[in-house]
């Protein structure tokens, strides 16, 4: 059975891809969901199981003014369904979707030392003129890794590092013994 983050991010995301707003409505999911992050009474008022749907609702439609319709309703319905608390999965999963559909991707470079930033720039170039994708790149230092690369391509991983060599040797060598 789909993740009911999933499923609520889906139906957000179609209903922004019918009337032309996704970009509007992931904006909007995100000023939200931070604005719930940063606030702990506005959590516990709208994840509190005690506080009826309506009251919620009303509160909901006196705090959020501005928004595309589409998301007031959506926020509604998370209410009405008791589903509020699951706002930030549903955040990651609308982010994902609309990674997908705007061609985006996450790559993040990861090295023993900071790399020069033209070097990193040269890997984001080469993944996008490989995936033909936009590259949202990130540059990490993990000094656990001894030297080389590893590069994460969305959810896939290119392992360049010392760190793998070595225990790829060492393991090769306790199975030759």
């Amino acid at each position: 059975m789909a993740d009911a983050a999933r499923v609520y991010a889906e139906a957000l995301f179609e209903a922004g891809e019918d009337k032309g707003k996704i970009n509007e409505l992931q904006e909007q999911l995100a000023q939200f969901a931070d604005a719930v992050d940063a606030d702990r009474e506005l959590q516990v008022f709208l994840f509190s199981p005690y506080l009826s749907s309506n009251d919620k609702v009303e509160g909901l439609r006196r705090a959020v003014t501005g928004a595309e319709p589409e998301f007031v309703n959506f926020l509604e319905l998370l209410v009405e369904k008791g589903r509020m608390p699951e706002v930030f999965r549903i955040r990651r999963e609308y982010d994902e979707l609309w990674k997908r559909a705007n061609r985006r991707l996450d790559v993040t470079v990861t090295s023993a030392i900071e790399l020069d930033p033209g070097v990193v720039g040269k890997i984001g170039e080469e993944v996008e003129r490989q995936t033909g994708e936009k590259v949202e790149l990130s540059s990490e230092v993990d000094d656990g890794i001894l030297g080389g690369i590893v590069l994460r391509v969305g959810n896939m991983v290119l392992d360049a590092s010392i760190r793998t060599r070595l225990e790829k040797l060492r393991k090769s060598v306790a199975s030759a013994a």
